[in-house]
């Protein structure tokens, strides 16, 4: 199987602070928080490469998104075989995606393409 790591994300227990300290510290440059109402997420600025994020969630660990030609196949090899975080679905930003567990609790996310 083919992948290219799209997206990583490190997880955070407080997401202002994580923030002023991506953005104060090391420079790096705010591109998005999400959702808008109430954020819980924020990806910063990339020329190229893999997206890096953060999202204020409870553990340790991270998430790592890679594209694949084809979610639902790769869905129906895994399903039955490996810890589920998410289940297959429609994103509402145009792909098709699904997210497993490793044995340590990161996150993999196989996706058709990042829109």
């Amino acid at each position: 199987m083919r992948t290219r790591l799209e997206h990583a994300r490190a997880n955070v227990a407080d997401l202002g602070r994580a923030i002023e300290w991506y953005t104060t510290v090391l420079g790096f440059e705010l591109e998005a928080r999400w959702p808008p109402e109430h954020p819980h997420y924020a990806h910063f600025h990339c020329d190229r490469g893999a997206v890096f994020a953060i999202q204020e969630a409870p553990g340790r660990g991270g998430r790592f998104n890679f594209t694949v030609d084809d979610p639902d196949a790769l869905w129906e090899r895994l399903r039955g075989r490996v810890t589920i975080v998410e289940e297959l679905f429609d994103t509402p930003y145009g792909s098709r995606k699904f997210t497993i567990a490793d044995p340590d609790g990161n996150e993999l996310g196989f996706v058709d393409k990042v829109v």
